[in-house]
């Protein structure tokens, strides 16, 4: 009589972090619409069927990158020169990932969609609000909200060429404009309140 083989355990956790790094590759290489559940999958040595069981879907997938890159620290907001330039550099390189996508068009999916626009508001919304209410703006929510509207307008107009100069200019030539056109010069010179009318 042979013995059968004992089923190998699965290592839940080992799985779910190779998918995370496998991700955090494809995504910054490709950028979130050209990277497959597949192609994650097979980077990983992983089943891309486990992504729908860890994460929930690829959308919440590229959530979980981010916030593991994030660390404990929560992102600086958009005002922030250093964030500002990451965030047009990157959306520049790798295209939107769902985050922004979630503020201009609907997912089928709307677990998908929840979770995007739930780290809209935790990423970018709420640190930019909190950050022009501590120094008095009127309507900070709102506020908030179109400079953030006016960004991602701006952002995604470059990645899909629809404006030629400005899809040919590079971050250093975009990066002072998109910086005067949401008043983040005027913020930072003035040390916070409603900066002088121009």
């Amino acid at each position: 009589m042979t013995k059968e083989p004992t089923p190998r355990r699965r290592d839940a956790a080992a799985s779910r972090e190779r998918l995370l790094n496998a991700a955090r590759d494809l995504f910054a290489d490709r950028g979130y619409d050209r990277t497959t559940a597949r192609d994650i999958g097979e980077r990983a040595g992983v089943d891309p069927t486990m992504i729908a069981r860890y994460f929930g879907g690829k959308a919440q997938l590229y959530i979980a990158v981010l916030r593991a890159d994030d660390g404990p620290n929560p992102p600086a907001d958009l005002l922030d020169p250093d964030r500002l330039a990451a965030l047009l550099d990157r959306v520049g390189r790798t295209g939107p990932g769902p985050i922004f996508q979630a503020a201009v068009r609907a997912y089928d999916d709307p677990p998908a969609q929840a979770a995007a626009r739930a780290e809209l508001e935790r990423r970018i919304v709420a640190p930019l609000s909190q950050r022009l209410r501590d120094e008095g703006h009127e309507q900070p929510d709102l506020r908030a909200e179109v400079l953030i509207a006016a960004f991602i307008g701006v952002v995604l107009a470059r990645r899909q060429g629809t404006f030629g100069h400005l899809a040919g200019a590079t971050t250093d030539e975009v990066l002072p404009l998109l910086e005067e056109l949401l008043g983040a010069r005027r913020y930072a010179e003035s040390g916070g309140g409603d900066p002088a009318p121009e």
